[in-house]
C-alpha cells in the first residue's frame, strides 16, 4: 500500500513537469521568431490578421479586467454570505443553505456563459445604452456569481473552526453578536479567508467558456467594461478549434499565452500559501 499511495502522489508532479515541459518547449520556439519584449510590452494584439502583432497587454488587461470585476461582485457576497452561515444561522438553515449554495459549483460554466447573455447584458443595456452585446462587465458579473460558492465554503469552513471559547470571552465582556462576528471571527479566520478570495481569483483568471461567449473577442487594449474584450484563455479557444496549422506561428502563440497565464496562477498561488502560513492562528 505505501508503494500504491507513492505512485499515485508521484503521478501528479510528473504531470505538473510533463505540463511545464510542453509549455516551455512550444513558448522557446515561438519566442524565437517573436521578441520576448515586444510579446510582454506590445500593445497590439492580432495573431491572425495582417500585420501580426503579438502584444499581449490587451489579452492580459481584458483577463485582469473581468478577474477584478468578477471578484468585486464575489467577496461582499461570498463573505458576507459565510458570516450569516457561521455566526447568524440556525443548524437547520445552515445544513439547507450551505448545499444550495455550493450547488452553484457544480453549475457547467456554458450555461453561466448563456445566463450572462441572455440575462445579465439585456439589464447593463438597459442601464448603459451605449453597451454592445458583449461586454466584459457581463462576463465579469458571471464569473463573480460562478465564484460565489468557492468564497462562502471556504471561508465558512475557516470560521467554523474559531473555538468557542473566543466568542464567549467576547459575549462575557458585552460584545454583540455582530461585533463578535466582525471582531473576532473574521480576524482569527483571516488567512483561510484569504486563501479562499486567492483561490476563486486563480479560478476567474483561468475562466474560458463564460468570458468566450459573453465577453467577445476583440483584443483591444481598454479599460472600459462596457467594450467588447478577449482574455487569454478566450484566444486560446478561438485558436484551438483547429484551423491553425500546426508548427506555425499562431500555433506557438497559444503556448506563449499559455505559458503567461500558468506563470499567474503559480504566483498566485505561492502568494495564498504564504499568506495562509503568514497569517494562521494556531489555538
Amino acid at each position: 500500500m505505501p508503494i500504491l499511495l507513492f505512485l499515485c502522489a508521484i503521478v501528479s508532479v510528473f504531470t505538473t513537469i510533463g505540463i511545464v515541459i510542453t509549455l516551455l518547449s512550444e513558448t522557446v520556439n515561438f519566442f524565437r521568431e517573436i521578441p520576448i519584449f515586444d510579446f510582454l510590452f506590445g500593445t497590439k494584439w492580432s495573431a491572425l490578421i495582417e500585420p501580426k502583432q503579438f502584444g499581449i497587454l490587451p489579452l492580459l488587461a481584458g483577463t485582469l479586467m473581468i478577474t477584478s470585476i468578477a471578484i468585486i461582485v464575489a467577496l461582499p457576497i461570498g463573505l458576507a454570505s459565510a458570516i450569516y452561515l457561521s455566526e447568524y444561522a440556525p443548524d437547520k438553515v445552515r445544513r439547507i443553505v450551505k448545499p444550495i449554495l455550493e450547488v452553484l459549483a457544480g453549475v457547467p460554466t456554458i450555461v453561466y456563459g448563456y445566463f450572462a447573455i441572455s440575462i445579465i447584458t439585456p439589464i447593463i443595456q438597459f442601464i448603459f445604452p451605449s453597451a454592445g452585446v458583449y461586454n466584459a462587465l457581463s462576463a465579469g458579473i458571471a464569473v463573480g456569481i460562478m465564484i460565489i460558492p468557492m468564497i462562502c465554503s471556504l471561508s465558512e469552513d475557516a470560521m467554523s473552526a474559531v473555538p468557542r471559547s473566543l466568542r464567549d470571552g467576547a459575549y462575557a465582556l458585552g460584545a454583540t453578536r455582530f461585533e463578535v462576528a466582525l471582531k473576532i471571527v473574521v480576524p482569527a479566520a483571516f488567512s483561510g479567508i484569504v486563501s479562499s478570495a486567492v483561490l476563486a481569483f486563480s479560478r476567474a483568471l483561468g475562466e474560458t467558456m463564460i468570458v468566450s461567449l459573453a465577453a467577445g473577442s476583440t483584443p483591444t487594449l481598454t479599460f472600459n467594461p462596457l467594450d467588447s474584450i478577449q482574455t487569454m484563455t478566450a484566444y486560446i479557444v478561438q485558436v484551438s478549434l483547429g484551423d491553425i496549422a500546426h508548427g506555425s506561428i499562431e500555433y506557438g502563440s497559444i503556448f506563449a499565452v499559455g505559458m503567461t497565464l500558468f506563470v499567474f496562477t503559480f504566483l498566485l498561488n505561492i502568494l495564498a500559501q504564504y499568506i495562509s502560513r503568514r497569517f494562521r492562528e494556531e489555538y
